[in-house]
C-alpha cells in the first residue's frame, strides 16, 4: 500500500515494507520521490525523516530536471551512438544473413536484413550492449576480487530506470545497467567497485566511504562525471 506525503510542493510516495532501514530515492526524469520504510515505523516518524532530507531531495530533483537526455533512437544510418564515452555514427549494412554488430575504434556497424524493423534493430544493439557490459564487468571482478578481498557469486545485466547497479549481499550477486557501456570505462569500474564494497559494508556510511577512498581515491570525481552524463531516453511511466 502506498501512502502519500506532501511537504510543500513535494509529493512523496511512502511504502511500508518488512525491512530494517529507511530507503529514500529520487527518480528520473522529474524527481519523483519514494520512501520505503519498515512496517513498524509510524507515518509521523517517516514525515520527520523526509523533512530532515528536504534539502537533499530538492538538490536531486534540480539535478535530474536539468540533466541532458538522449533523443529517442531510430537506428538509422549516421545516427549518433555512444560506446565507452565516445560518439560513433551508426552504419547500416544490409545483407541476407543473421544480424550482427561490428565495432572498432573507427566504426559502429549494424548488419541486418533490409526489412528489419526499428524494434528489432533496437533489440540487436541492446543485446550487444548487454554482452559488452558482461565481458567488461567480469574482467573487473577478476581485477578487484583479490584487491578488495571478496568473491562475486553471480552477475546480472539488466536495464534499470533508477540505478546504475545494485548488490544482493545475501546471494553475493551484482546487477549492472548495460547503459554503463555508453559511459567511460572509469564509470563502469566505479560502479563495480561500489557494489563490490557493499559485500563488506551494506550501508553508505563513513565506513563505506573510507573503503571507497582507499580502493578508488578518485571515486567522487568519477561519480560526478556519471551524474553529469546524459540520461538514456526511456518511457518513465510508473
Amino acid at each position: 500500500m502506498v501512502t502519500k506525503l506532501v511537504l510543500g510542493d513535494i509529493a512523496i510516495d511512502v511504502v511500508m515494507k518488512d525491512i530494517k532501514n529507511v530507503h529514500l530515492s529520487v527518480h528520473p526524469p522529474m524527481g519523483h520521490v519514494r520512501i520505503s520504510a519498515p512496517s513498524r515505523m509510524k507515518i509521523d516518524a517517516v514525515r520527520l525523516y523526509a523533512i530532515a532530507k528536504l534539502d537533499w531531495i530538492k538538490s536531486q530533483q534540480k539535478q535530474l530536471r536539468s540533466q541532458e537526455r538522449e533523443p529517442q533512437r531510430e537506428y538509422l544510418e549516421r545516427e549518433s551512438h555512444y560506446v565507452w564515452g565516445k560518439r560513433y555514427l551508426l552504419r547500416i549494412s544490409e545483407h541476407d544473413a543473421p544480424p550482427a554488430v561490428e565495432f572498432s575504434n573507427k566504426a559502429f556497424v549494424l548488419r541486418i536484413r533490409s526489412n528489419t524493423s526499428v524494434e528489432k534493430r533496437q533489440g540487436i544493439i541492446q543485446a550487444w550492449y548487454r554482452a559488452q557490459a558482461k565481458v567488461a564487468a567480469e574482467s573487473l571482478f577478476r581485477k578487484w576480487e583479490p584487491i578488495i578481498g571478496v568473491k562475486v557469486e553471480g552477475l546480472f545485466i539488466q536495464r534499470m530506470k533508477t540505478r546504475w547497479g545494485s548488490c544482493n549481499t545475501q546471494a553475493r550477486t551484482i546487477r549492472l545497467n548495460p547503459e554503463l557501456v555508453k559511459k567511460t570505462p572509469e564509470c563502469l569500474e566505479y560502479i563495480v567497485v561500489h557494489e563490490m564494497i557493499h559485500l563488506i559494508e551494506r550501508n553508505h556510511n563513513e565506513r563505506f566511504r573510507s573503503y571507497m577512498e582507499h580502493f578508488l581515491p578518485a571515486w567522487s570525481a568519477i561519480r560526478e562525471e556519471l551524474n553529469r552524463a546524459p540520461l538514456a531516453h526511456t518511457d518513465w511511466s510508473y
